[in-house]
């Protein structure tokens, strides 16, 4: 549990787990809050002066549980179960984007109420969301542990499992959870590698909570970062320089293809990598305004030969398709 959460939060969340695990004990309410026992029946003292009807059953499986009379709770998210929220709808639903939309409209206005710090990111990935793919992967234990532990900024020893097969252990700082392509990952700073991480949920064996607490950074874009690891880790590097801002090349080159940064000679940098140089060509010969590529010799050579092809093409030249 972060250290700043205020009293009024933690008798919410005192409700919420008392809803979750009827007949948790003081002692376990505790551990559930990060606070001593004695502060856990105060926070239940709390929720009965608000005329929340929270009962105590004594006996060996005894504990608090809510009673009957309780009309609507307050239905409460940390910031990773929001995001997440968010997410799925929008990967799931076709026009979850569009605030003239059923669904859309039910969204925009779980977005408005939600804390800036979640807000932000979640208006961010509306805004970012393409057409929905086919359904995302079901929720798992292990993503309901790295969820958790991204809302309330606790380390995680991970067992992950390697694309050849074999294991590895590290230890993260688990940032925050992204649905993307219907496939959920983990973002994680690894002080096993001292580097940011991008993980498959779906390749975590287990997931187990480690003492310590952590503030992810301030200025996290979690789908950006995302997006551009897409486009990194290929067979092919590919460097080129477009004659245009980089906030101009951000409108015609997503950041799942690739890395845009200002070039020293002005214009933009595009850095990224393929395992597909004739695919790519096709990509920048998309782009409207003038480009130098610089490399690799892969990717130039497919750019070349794109042009030739073009070039026949525009020359009404036969045997010039492909």
């Amino acid at each position: 549990m972060a250290v700043d959460v205020s009293p009024t939060a933690r008798a919410l969340l005192a409700l919420e787990a008392i809803q979750n695990r009827p007949g948790i004990t003081a002692q376990g309410l505790g551990d559930r809050l990060g606070v001593t026992e004695r502060a856990a029946r105060r926070y239940v003292a709390i929720l009965r002066e608000a005329d929340l009807p929270i009962e105590s059953v004594s006996g060996p499986h005894g504990g608090y549980r809510v009673g009957r009379g309780l009309r609507l709770p307050p239905l409460m998210f940390t910031a990773a179960e929001a995001m997440g929220l968010v997410m799925a709808v929008l990967e799931g639903h076709r026009n979850a984007a569009d605030p003239a939309d059923l669904v859309g409209a039910a969204l925009a206005k779980i977005v408005r109420v939600l804390p800036e710090r979640v807000a932000g990111p979640a208006r961010a990935f509306r805004e970012a969301s393409a057409s929905p793919l086919a359904d995302a992967a079901p929720a798992s234990p292990e993503l309901t542990t790295t969820d958790r532990a991204c809302g309330a900024g606790r380390r995680l020893r991970l067992d992950y499992r390697l694309s050849r097969g074999r294991d590895t252990v590290m230890e993260v700082d688990p940032w925050a959870v992204v649905l993307r392509h219907s496939r959920w990952y983990l973002l994680a700073w690894s002080h096993s590698r001292q580097a940011q991480r991008v993980l498959r949920v779906d390749r975590i064996v287990r997931a187990e909570a480690r003492p310590g607490t952590f503030t992810p950074p301030a200025d996290l874009d979690a789908l950006r970062i995302l997006e551009e690891h897409f486009s990194q880790g290929w067979d092919y590097p590919v460097d080129v320089v477009v004659d245009a801002t980089p906030e101009q090349t951000a409108r015609w080159i997503p950041r799942s293809l690739a890395r845009l940064e200002p070039a020293e000679e002005g214009g933009t940098r595009l850095r990224a990598t393929t395992s597909e140089p004739d695919w790519y060509a096709r990509q920048l010969a998309a782009i409207p305004a003038p480009l130098h590529v610089l490399g690799s010799p892969e990717i130039r050579r497919a750019v070349a030969d794109l042009g030739q092809r073009l070039a026949r093409a525009a020359a009404g030249e036969p045997g010039s398709g492909g």
